[in-house]
């Protein structure tokens, strides 16, 4: 068996205003190639295939025509969880018809779901995937308000590890002898994340390491972290997003994972996923910015400015106005708060395409005296709201 491990594409996404259909576009016709080139027979997709619960239609189109000619391919299984962006709902529209193509699509994780996945080579099995969406609290756990907020955090994170040591438990009485892979959509213990990337459960304080994945599952693939990396020296990776979500993203390299087995050890080859689109992120003052805008040749670039500067509102608008004559296109400068702390708290620098809306809140509560504990307490409702919305 040969494996594509993939995650996070965040389908519809709206970039500081630009839409990433072109880059997707791209990204999927270059992955068609890539699947038949390398004999690739199964593809795993690790959650966050939208980037709203309610993608726009083109999103839409764009998932289903992917789908569509990924059957055309050297490619026979294809499994897809839901990530902590995406519906349950839209994702289960067309599970029964994508199930009749081999392409089986686990979106909550309940009972109604086959979680258990056997991939067969005509009549022999190759490997047994155990496909495990972004769980919610209410497939995991019963909810329990009289806990107090560590003890609902420790009571998520024991519910995982039995999620996951049954379903291990269920594969492994079908057989020893083939690998076994797990797919998830979290935040383990040792990893490294990007400003992309949206906290999932309440308190981000899950205690699951890579090493309780690794000593059940030959290989698990992950999503959710946008930088591709293994974990530890494990069988566990993150395939990271195949383009930039955030401009944090913008110097890191793009890959999707390839795996070999050997009996029931992986072989982890990472495949660069080529640029679509660069972005650029620049820092300093007005006249050090005006020589590197100088310096960039590609015109279609977006990018994002650092402002250090004593005169922000002048400034601001002569980069905007040199950026036009050189035919660049600037979607974002920030105040370097350093500089000058008073005159930047009062400058409303940040758009509401930066913000997220925990980050909203946040800056919200910093006008209210609160003490500690309220302000926590406050932080976890609001996430418990957050998480009925993204239901």
């Amino acid at each position: 068996m040969r494996l594509l491990h993939t995650s996070d594409w965040h389908l519809g996404q709206n970039f500081m205003g630009k839409s990433r259909e072109e880059e997707h576009k791209a990204f999927f016709k270059w992955l068609i190639e890539l699947i038949n080139r390398e004999n690739i027979d199964t593809l795993i997709v690790a959650g966050d295939i939208f980037d709203i619960s309610s993608p726009p239609n083109y999103a839409l189109e764009l998932y289903y025509n992917f789908l569509k000619e990924l059957k055309n391919s050297n490619c026979k299984n294809i499994v897809i969880i839901a990530g902590n962006h995406d519906s349950i709902a839209t994702l289960k529209a067309s599970r029964e018809l994508l199930k009749m193509l081999n392409i089986y699509v686990i979106a909550s994780g309940d009972d109604s779901e086959d979680k258990i996945i056997p991939i067969k080579s005509g009549n022999t099995l190759e490997a047994i995937i155990c496909a495990v969406p972004f769980l919610r609290d209410s497939v995991i756990r019963k909810s329990e308000s009289f806990l107090k907020h560590e003890d609902k955090e420790m009571a998520l994170n024991v519910a995982l590890k039995e999620y996951y040591t049954s379903i291990y438990k269920e594969a492994k009485a079908i057989s020893k002898d083939v690998p076994i892979v797990a797919t998830g959509h979290f935040t383990t213990v040792g990893s490294k994340s990007s400003e992309s990337e949206r906290e999932i459960y309440i308190g981000n304080m899950l205690n699951i390491s890579s090493d309780f994945l690794a000593k059940r599952f030959d290989y698990t693939a992950l999503g959710h972290l946008h930088i591709n990396q293994q974990v530890g020296e494990s069988s566990v990776y993150y395939s990271g997003s195949p383009i930039a979500l955030s401009f944090s993203e913008a110097k890191s390299k793009k890959f999707v994972n390839i795996v070999e087995f050997n009996k029931k050890v992986p072989k982890v080859e990472l495949v660069e996923v080529p640029k679509f689109q660069n972005l650029i992120r620049l820092s300093g003052d007005l006249e050090g910015l005006k020589e590197e805008l100088k310096e960039i040749e590609d015109k279609s670039s977006w990018i994002e400015i650092t402002l250090k500067d004593d005169n922000i509102n002048l400034a601001t608008r002569e980069l905007f106005e040199y950026a036009k004559e050189l035919n660049l296109e600037i979607l974002a400068i920030k105040v370097d708060k350093t500089i000058n702390p008073i005159f930047a708290k009062d400058m409303k620098v940040s758009s509401l395409n930066e913000l997220k809306p925990i980050d909203i809140f946040k800056k919200r509560l910093e006008f209210e005296s609160l003490d500690k504990g309220l302000e926590d307490t406050l932080i976890d409702r609001f996430k418990r709201v957050l998480d009925e919305v993204n239901r």
